[in-house]
């Protein structure tokens, strides 16, 4: 087809009048723009109406007189006049003819025989066969379209190519219905219809550029557009989601003109950039491509890519400082223009502009592969280099800017631009101190500045790659090698290490720093510099800059703090080089950590005295707790180094409340980023005392629902009794322990850090609630105060309740037991006054503060033994050069020796408390039986302690000697037991060891009983009761017995039964080997667990039977020696062995008491037969 160029085309104007049948705007055009409307206006005057208003019919009027004056309307007359059914039917037949003959141009049922040329005879013509010339034509084009199979091509006509015919032919085609062919005769349509759009959109090329047929469709569809602009947004979105035609969309954002101008960014810049920098990768590919391909091809003006570049060069242009452009660019001058020396700033309306535009360019050079011209790099270099108002706009301009620089160093190509990026980032350093106060932002340029100095002196060149992307925003290719210049120039120009080093030191903290502040500030700055060591190389001192900026932080916690602590413990603890020791950073001085827990001491009047930030306190507890944790870790690089850092005192960790802290940033967890965890893996590892799991479910238990609605009953944030009130309630009578029991109830509706100021008075008046007539429930209610006091400051509350029990005697010495005391020594706890073992309420504080100090005796032991075994070492091998050895025979010497030191603690405290459980001699008086308050644990092993609330419990009165024995169950003494019990328990799970290092020391057998049924995990003696079987010791091998008896008979398990086969056969065994008196101590205390062997595992009667007949053979035939008639006895066993159920009956069970013999034999004699006849019984009555 001929080039269109030179038509006329549907005006918008006259599109929007045509479309609203606005006769009198139609009125108003002029004859050309009237001609392309004739054939709708026609039709609407000659076709009979829907709208039969008054209205309609005057305007049907004017469209008359207006179409009365043209004289091509009569000719478009007589083409509405013809028969338009039989022109269908004959277009249908030619449609199946065609069809039927191929596409074929032989015979027509529309069109006969032509006698001249197709423009020749439709001149010659007439109406009806005019209409029948071009829709034949018609079918034939639409007959090769079916053909193609979808492929472009080419067809020339002679009839619709023809300028001459064109009107006429035009106005057969709108007749025919049939305009969606050609776009200059769309208007009989009103409007365009999407579905015609998106189909030549979608059937379109995907690089319209490329290919004729892509440029004519593009052109069409833009021409439509242009005749209908309010739908070209529409058809550019259709663009962008078939990923069709990028050429239209950009040509349709050029022809797009908003109704109202936005000075901030042009329309073309937002449509780039969204295809760009949006989130569709297949989009930014298929335009990238775009990019590519239009490169290829020679520079043409028709050209979209060209004209969006032209484009986008003159809003460069239009926003750079006077001094800098005064000129536009032309379309032939490809060179750059020189660089001005001007300096006039860029204009804050430009400032949103120009960083978007540089966004633009970045995009397209990095992600489209667009190669700039020598002009745009000039203008692009003219406006990084520009100076933007100190706003907050312009600190993102300049970032941009520096960062476009790294990404495409090769703007800079001559060595007059060289001069003047260095002049420009030599004023990006002066200026940047003043942009950031006068922008009032906190993350300013001068921090990426100093940032990428430093990563280009430790040649971390990725890092500034993937620095220079966040700040863009996108992910581009950089090589590292194109950094090459830009190195140069900032390591030997501009930032030399020194001077980083001494600017970074002067740079200002930020003013309470928190996540919630973005971008590159002073702290990501300091980080890398820590890292590279540049401080200590360069002897610059960096302390006070990092607590200044730890003093300033506020939640939510920023992410570079913690790394930022740890790089500087390794600053402090790692010399720079080995051959300069000495270069390393300096501490934080004790006086300035004090200076931040100062007036911490409680309550929540003491939070609100320290002007220091929880986070800025955590922060600083974090710091010492790595600091001592990497300390003791490197202790010996430090040692071979003859170097010894200063480690924080035990003092200093004493007045800082931790378990406090901690408890504070358990309800922050979400806004401290990791720090809670990591303080309690600090806290775990350094402080176990502190992360006891029953303080973990106490502190559940307190800050639980019931106490929240407890303290919702105290109407005042403060409590009403004062330090003194509670002090003289402690000193008065018995009568006044009512005034004392309301003052501590009401002291315990308070949070646990408002009772930290009465912490003193408690526990100094413990030892006031030992005397008799004391009522349980104050006893109780101490112990409640003291737990929740325990979850905020256990250390010093541990010391001033050890100080508070100690002995009367021992009260008026100056010298009070310390931390570091009760650490080297927790068995200091149990050297209390007697009285507390048994006040179960006091007693269960005593037990908790005992378990408490040996975890810190453990964790004290192991860093001391860290800090010392290495200087050790050097010590020896000073003292003693030639002596040769092996390395490590010291450490595991001392490692040995500690491990048995804590063995020796924990199995002494054990057995401490084992003997706290053996009731005294008025107790045994008072319970009418030597072992009954130790055996009640068999019949009940159920651990009963009175209630916290419980007020029916009102003193603490010892059973009477007349009450039954179901009493014992209610006394002191059992409620004791009870809670030795459990910690036995918990100490025997967290270290078996002690178990059996405690029962191959052994204690008293009254007490088996108890600590079988107490506690439940004894059942782990039966490993090691072999083994004790197996000791030399006969005193050993009888407390096995009499443990693996109480054992079968709690634990009748398969393993209990393999044992007790051992035993016996090891009774067995000593009967052969054991002399008279050795034979008879032996037995005389074993032979009764049988009983309970046989209890517990019926199968092994014939086993016991056949060994006490044995033992009873063994002890007649010595009693037979001395003319002794024992063979009834023998008789009798053998009886009772072969008849048991008939013996039994008629036998009466004899014990050793019973004949008045001295005889170790004949005692023996009787304890055997009285042990058979209790297996018997407890066989057949169950007892």
């Amino acid at each position: 087809m001929s080039d269109s160029a030179g038509l006329q085309h549907v005006s918008p104007y006259a599109f929007e009048a045509m479309q609203k049948v606005d006769v009198v705007r139609l009125a108003a055009l002029s004859d050309p723009e009237l001609r392309l409307l004739l054939p709708c206006l026609v039709r609407m005057a000659l076709c009979a109406p829907a709208d039969q208003s008054q209205s309609w019919a005057q305007d049907k009027k004017l469209i008359l007189r207006l179409l009365s004056g043209v004289e091509a309307v009569n000719s478009i007359v007589a083409l509405l006049s013809v028969d338009f059914h039989a022109l269908e039917q004959d277009a249908r037949k030619e449609q199946q003819l065609r069809h039927k003959a191929g596409g074929s141009n032989g015979e027509s049922v529309l069109v006969s025989q032509l006698q001249h040329g197709l423009t020749l005879e439709f001149e010659h013509s007439d109406p009806l066969r005019r209409l029948r010339l071009a829709l034949s034509e018609l079918l034939a084009i639409m007959n090769k379209v079916s053909d193609s199979n979808g492929e472009f091509f080419l067809k020339s006509s002679e009839l619709f190519e023809s300028p001459v015919y064109l009107e006429e032919v035009a106005d057969v085609l709108c007749i025919l219905q049939a305009g969606e062919v050609l776009k200059h005769r769309m208007i009989q349509l009103m409007a365009l219809k999407q579905h015609l759009c998106r189909g030549l959109i979608k059937n379109g090329e995907r690089q319209d550029e490329e290919s004729a047929g892509g440029r004519r469709r593009t052109e069409a569809l833009r021409q439509l557009c242009q005749m209908n602009p309010s739908q070209s947004l529409n058809v550019r979105a259709m663009v962008v989601e078939e990923c069709h035609l990028p050429g239209l969309g950009v040509a349709l954002t050029l022809d797009f003109k908003p109704d109202s101008a936005d000075d901030a960014v042009s329309p073309l810049v937002s449509f780039v950039s969204g295809l760009l920098l949006g989130t569709s990768g297949k989009v930014r590919t298929w335009f990238g491509m775009f990019i590519r391909n239009g490169q290829q091809r020679k520079r043409e003006s028709s050209s979209v890519l060209w004209q969006m570049r032209r484009q986008l060069l003159l809003e460069l242009v239009a926003i750079l400082p006077r001094s800098r452009s005064t000129r536009l660019p032309d379309d032939g001058d490809s060179e750059g223009g020189g660089s001005s020396s001007g300096y006039s700033g860029l204009r804050e309306e430009h400032v949103v502009k120009a960083s978007a535009l540089l966004r633009l360019y970045c995009a397209l050079m990095g992600i489209a592969g667009l190669r700039p011209t020598d002009e745009e790099a000039e203008q692009l270099l003219q406006l990084m280099t520009s100076r933007p108002p100190a706003t907050p706009a312009g600190v993102r301009f300049v970032s941009l800017s520096f960062c476009m620089l790294l990404a495409f160093p090769t703007l800079v190509s001559t060595p007059e631009q060289e001069q003047l990026m260095v002049m420009w980032l030599s004023w990006m350093i002066k200026e940047e101190e003043y942009f950031e106060s006068a922008a009032g932002v906190s993350a300013s340029f001068g921090e990426m500045l100093l940032l990428v100095a430093m990563y280009f002196h430790s040649n971390q060149l990725s890092a500034i790659i993937e620095l220079v992307c966040s700040t863009l925003g996108m992910k581009i290719v950089i090589k590292p090698s194109s950094l090459s210049k830009m190195k140069t120039i900032f390591t030997q120009e501009i930032f030399t290490e020194q001077v980083v080093t001494a600017h970074a030191v002067r740079v200002a903290v930020t003013n309470n720093l928190s996540a919630n502040i973005t971008g590159f500030l002073p702290i990501h700055c300091i980080y890398q510099l820590l890292k590279s060591r540049a401080f200590t190389k360069h002897k610059v001192s960096i302390k006070d800059w990092i607590f200044r900026q730890l003093c300033e932080t506020s939640t939510p916690l920023h992410t570079q703090l913690l790394p930022l602590i740890d790089v500087y413990i390794n600053s402090i603890l790692t010399p720079a080089s080995k051959a300069n020791p000495e270069a390393t950073n300096q501490p934080i001085t004790e006086q300035e950590i004090l200076s931040v827990f100062q007036g911490l001491t409680g309550g929540d009047s003491g939070r609100t005295r320290s002007r220091y930030s929880i986070t800025t306190q955590l922060l600083i507890l974090y710091y010492i707790l790595s600091y001592e944790e990497a300390l003791l870790a490197s202790t010996k690089a430090l040692a071979l180094m003859q170097k010894k850092p200063k480690s924080y005192s035990a003092t200093l960790m004493d007045q800082i409340p931790i378990k406090y802290l901690i408890r504070q940033a358990q309800g922050l967890q979400q806004e401290l980023a990791g720090l809670h965890s990591a303080l309690l893996r600090l806290l775990a590892t350094n402080y176990p005392h502190l992360c006891m799991v029953e303080d973990w479910i106490c502190e559940e238990e307190i800050t639980g629902t019931l106490p929240l609605l407890r303290r919702m009953l105290l109407t005042s944030p403060t409590c009403k009794y004062s330090q003194q009130q509670l002090q003289e309630a402690f000193q008065g009578p018995p009568s006044s322990s009512p005034l004392l029991m309301q003052i501590l109830q009401h002291l315990t509706l308070l949070s646990a850090s408002d009772l930290i100021p009465y912490a003193e008075e408690l526990t100094a008046n413990m030892s006031l609630l030992l005397g008799d007539g004391v009522p349980r429930r104050i006893l109780q209610t101490v112990n409640h105060l003291w737990m929740v006091l325990n979850t905020v400051m256990p250390r010093r509350l541990w010391v001033m309740t050890v100080n508070a029990l100690q002995p009367c005697a021992k009260l008026p010495r100056l010298q009070r037991y310390t931390q570091n005391d009760l650490m080297i020594d927790p068995l200091i706890v149990l050297r209390c006054d007697r009285r507390v073992y048994r006040c179960p309420p006091l007693m269960d504080i005593t037990l908790h503060m005992l378990n408490g100090y040996l975890l810190a005796s453990k964790a004290y032991l192991n860093a001391h033994l860290k800090e010392t075994a290495d200087l050790d070492r050097q010590t020896h091998t000073i003292l003693n050069p030639g002596l040769a050895g092996p390395p490590d025979a010291p450490e595991v010497t001392r490692e040995e020796l500690k491990n048995a030191l804590l063995a020796a603690q924990d199995s002494a405290a054990v057995q401490i408390l084992l003997e706290v459980c053996l009731p005294t001699c008025e107790e045994q008086a008072q319970a009418g039986g030597d072992d009954s308050l130790l055996w009640g644990f068999r019949h009940n092993s159920a651990q009963v302690k009175s209630e916290e609330g419980d007020e029916d419990v009102e003193m603490r009165v010892p059973p009477t000697v007349g009450e039954s024995s179901e009493r014992g169950l209610l006394s002191d003494l059992r409620e004791v037991q009870c809670l030795i019990c459990s910690l036995l328990h918990q100490m025997f799970i967290a270290d078996p060891n002690i178990a059996k290092l405690v029962h191959f020391q052994g204690y008293p057998q009254a007490l088996l009983p108890l600590t079988v049924a107490g506690v439940p995990s004894m059942h782990i003696c039966l490993d090691f009761i072999p083994e004790l079987l197996a000791q030399p010791q006969l005193e050993k091998q009888i407390f096995a017995i009499q443990l693996l008896s109480h054992l079968c008979t709690q634990y009748a398990l398969p393993k209990s039964l393999s044992v007790a086969r051992l035993a016996i056969s090891v009774m067995g065994t000593l009967l052969t080997v054991l002399t008279q008196a050795k034979r008879y101590s032996f037995f005389m205390p074993t032979l009764p667990c049988l009983v309970a062997f046989c209890k517990a595992f019926p199968p092994l009667y014939d086993d016991v039977a056949a060994l006490l007949v044995q033992v009873g053979q063994v002890c007649a035939s010595e009693v037979a020696t001395r003319a002794r008639d024992v063979d009834p006895l023998i008789t009798r066993l053998q009886y009772l062995k072969e008849q048991p159920t008939a013996a039994a009956a008629a036998c009466k069970p004899r014990g050793p008491e019973e004949p008045q013999c001295s005889d170790p034999a004949v005692q023996l004699c009787y304890r055997i037969e009285a042990t058979f006849v209790d297996i018997i019984s407890s066989t057949l009555h169950g007892e």
